[in-house]
């Protein structure tokens, strides 16, 4: 096939591997809405399917994915794949020479993670993690309410994000492709949470409850702290009446977002704003954080421009959003996919430490009235024996 010279007005030509719920509800119409992009096919491994959402959108139905990746007309492709497949077929679009938008999270560890990021590097492409919410202004608002005082000193964070029980077979119930709220749902408060306390924040414990039949994690909490001591409290599930918000308390007031990680398009934020003295509600435009998303790839992707045969297009007049933004966009993707990535395993590690205590539990204590002595139960049964006549 032959592929006309690209310019920097050109749409982006964007394949997307899979037929995903989030590709169809979400991905999908924001690149149709998007000018900087354009779908010109759609791959699954039931022909059938992809043929049904490529008609939406007027391009070419692909079965199977290495025919794709092996398309000169997709310059990059976008994976909504389970998580367990996401770094096989990153691998595969990058040595294709594609540049890549990887469903969130990118993978399941961080050292997949780090490697996909440094392939992506070596061969000159972009590779990001599609987080959406992170694009949405309300949560710029929200920082610029705190740079400014509003509420005093942060004190803590509280994350909550959950959803209602998904249905039998969807694939957050399959553990061999990455199923479980953990990596599907408490991603989001986790990054929301490492972005108001910064990137030193850390796992200080976590439980999780695992399904009864599947043995994926459908819930749980995590306590984490930041090195001066704020705290922040991530509670996420799958098998919950739904919840999407967070609230950040400070010495001097509260700040609380409701509708946090995925509203739509046409929702008007609000930000409640409670001091001493008044109770706020701020109310703000709508605003799209999926085109927003879709926007910021396509951007970052024109202002590398490459041929079809994977070589770079000689050197153009940069814009002032030009190499430098470009790196920015490069180097926050690679942080934040890299800190989500520690962060999920941080919460793993704290889980199966509590779980290991409470099979082997330490000596319970009791306070005596009277003098103060604490006595474990062993040490009372031990000489209360010594005791009897």
């Amino acid at each position: 096939m032959k592929v006309s010279p690209l310019s920097g007005s050109d749409p982006v030509r964007i394949g997307v591997l899979g037929c995903a719920d989030i590709a169809r509800r979400r991905t999908l119409p924001a690149f149709a809405a998007d000018p900087g992009s354009r779908v010109v096919a759609v791959a699954s491994r039931d022909g059938a399917r992809a043929r049904e959402v490529a008609d939406r959108y007027g391009c070419a139905a692909v079965t199977g994915y290495d025919r794709l990746l092996a398309d000169p007309e997709v310059e990059a492709v976008y994976v909504p794949l389970p998580v367990a497949l996401h770094a096989p077929w990153i691998e595969r679009a990058l040595l294709a020479g594609k540049h890549v938008l990887g469903e969130k999270p990118l993978t399941g560890d961080a050292g997949s993670t780090r490697r996909l990021f440094e392939l992506a590097a070596a061969r000159g492409l972009v590779l990001a993690e599609n987080f959406m919410f992170p694009h949405h202004r309300l949560h710029q608002r929200v920082r610029d309410l705190l740079a400014d005082g509003a509420i005093g000193e942060l004190r803590s964070f509280t994350g909550e994000f959950a959803i209602p029980a998904p249905p039998p077979g969807d694939i957050r119930y399959d553990a061999d492709l990455g199923g479980g709220a953990l990596l599907d749902i408490a991603v989001h408060p986790l990054l929301a949470a490492r972005s108001f306390l910064g990137p030193a924040l850390t796992v200080c414990g976590a439980r999780l409850r695992r399904h009864p039949v599947h043995g994926v994690d459908t819930g749980g909490a995590v306590l984490l702290a930041a090195p001066d001591g704020v705290t922040a409290q991530v509670v996420f599930g799958m098998e919950h009446a739904y919840r999407s918000a967070y609230e950040l308390w400070g010495s001097a007031g509260r700040i609380r977002v409701e509708r946090a990680y995925a509203p739509p398009a046409d929702h008007r934020p609000v930000i409640h704003l409670e001091r001493p003295d008044s109770t706020e509600d701020l109310v703000l435009q709508p605003d799209d954080q999926y085109l927003a998303a879709v926007r910021a790839f396509s951007h970052a992707v024109r202002h590398e421009p490459r041929a079809a045969d994977g070589a770079r297009v000689p050197d153009r007049p940069r814009d002032r959003h030009g190499p430098r933004a470009e790196r920015g966009l490069r180097e926050r993707h690679q942080e934040r996919a890299l800190a989500v990535a520690r962060l999920v395993a941080e919460v793993r590690a704290a889980d199966e430490a509590a779980s290991s205590a409470a099979q082997h539990p330490v000596p319970s204590w009791e306070i005596r009235e009277g003098p103060y002595e604490l006595r474990s139960h062993r040490q009372t049964a031990l000489r209360a024996h010594r005791e009897i006549p």
